[in-house]
């Protein structure tokens, strides 16, 4: 098979250095990103609101070439956002909302979502990266899907980087994902047959009026409308960009052992969805902090369901030579917590402002 080349979209924050609270400058960023030449014109992105801006790495090849970029991106995006008066943040939410109503960018997509569904736009103040990975085309795409269903929970209990919300701890460790899940179309993927079935199937919601195009399904993964790529969505923006590079060669090497069990043969799993369903609130409740339920409805350790994870990638991660770099950054992870666990130490070391520093600081640290 052909390697599996990645690319990553990143989604930030925009907030007050002293205060905390989002500053609607997403227009302002981008315009000075672009006159001082810090970023090419494809590489940030307008976001939902004014208080966000999104960038994107081109297509790579290794993960060290992910993790160059993403550091790039965040550095000139920060220079950017201080020169405009606010900070560059990483995280799934944020610290601290404040009451005013937050802008929505002015594309005609935006201003349909918000009449759509006005609450919810209000309250998207989250941020997610999202792992786009090569696959040969749309069936093997489809069977890809098929096989990541069941890992997509613990890849958000290992992401968690949203404890917080208007202010105080919400007792989940990923609040973003319990947000994003009240849209019509969002949470764990269905099974499709093959890619016929899944064309045939979104169509059908997208002429069906409940979402506007292909880009309103929020599923956890799906297939790209736009590259020949599964694009896996579940994850919160990472505090760290190293973080991020984890989950990129996690995603990569999923996908390399799924289109290898796919020309080989090897039957697709059968997760019932209401298990999966609640494997998510599970993962997004407690992080890798408590039990996290396995696709079979096992109840175990997040330690255990990670140990399970590293043993079904580590062949395809071998191939490509990541398994080091992996293997350190996961065996970080457990040491030190999530995002949210150090965001909740920083919390009860400092308060709100503490959080603010901790995030600030480690989105653009080397």
């Amino acid at each position: 098979m052909e390697p599996v080349t990645i690319g990553v979209e990143e989604e930030y924050l925009l907030l007050d250095a002293e205060t905390g609270l989002p500053v609607p400058a997403g227009e302002q960023v981008r315009a000075a990103a672009g006159a001082a030449a810090l970023l090419d014109e494809d590489e940030m992105q307008p976001e939902l609101l004014q208080v966000q801006v999104e960038v994107a790495t081109p297509v790579c090849a290794e993960l060290g070439e992910v993790g160059g970029h993403l550091l790039r991106l965040r550095l000139a995006a920060g220079a950017a956002a201080e020169a405009q008066g606010c900070r560059l943040a990483a995280c799934g939410t944020p610290p601290h909302r404040g009451g005013s109503t937050t802008p929505v960018t002015g594309e005609a997509r935006y201003r349909a979502m918000r009449s759509q569904a006005p609450q919810l736009v209000a309250e998207q103040v989250i941020n997610g990266m999202h792992v786009h990975a090569s696959v040969p085309d749309r069936d093997v795409g489809v069977a890809v899907l098929n096989r990541l269903r069941g890992w997509l929970p613990l890849l958000v209990a290992m992401s968690a980087n949203s404890p917080l919300w208007d202010g105080q701890d919400t007792g989940f460790a990923s609040w973003r994902t319990v947000i994003f899940g009240r849209w019509p179309v969002s949470g764990p993927p269905p099974v499709f047959e093959d890619a016929a079935d899944e064309a045939s199937r979104t169509g059908t919601l997208v002429r069906s009026g409940i979402v506007r195009d292909t880009g309103q399904l929020y599923w956890h993964a799906r297939l790209s409308h736009r590259y020949p790529t599964v694009e896996v969505r579940c994850c919160d923006v990472q505090l760290r960009a190293d973080e991020a590079v984890m989950f990129a060669g996690i995603v990569r090497a999923l996908v390399t052992t799924a289109v290898r069990e796919t020309e080989a043969g090897v039957p697709e799993p059968r997760i019932l969805p209401e298990v999966l369903q609640a494997a998510t609130w599970q993962a997004a409740r407690h992080g890798l902090s408590g039990h996290l339920i396995t696709p079979a409805g096992e109840r175990i350790s997040a330690g255990d369901a990670v140990a399970r994870l590293m043993e079904h990638i580590t062949p395809s991660a071998d191939a490509t030579g990541d398994t080091r770099d992996l293997t350190a950054l996961v065996h970080r992870l457990l040491r030190q917590g999530t995002p949210a666990d150090r965001q909740r130490r920083a919390l009860g070391e400092g308060g709100l402002k503490a959080v603010t520093d901790l995030i600030i600081a480690d989105t653009t640290a080397d």
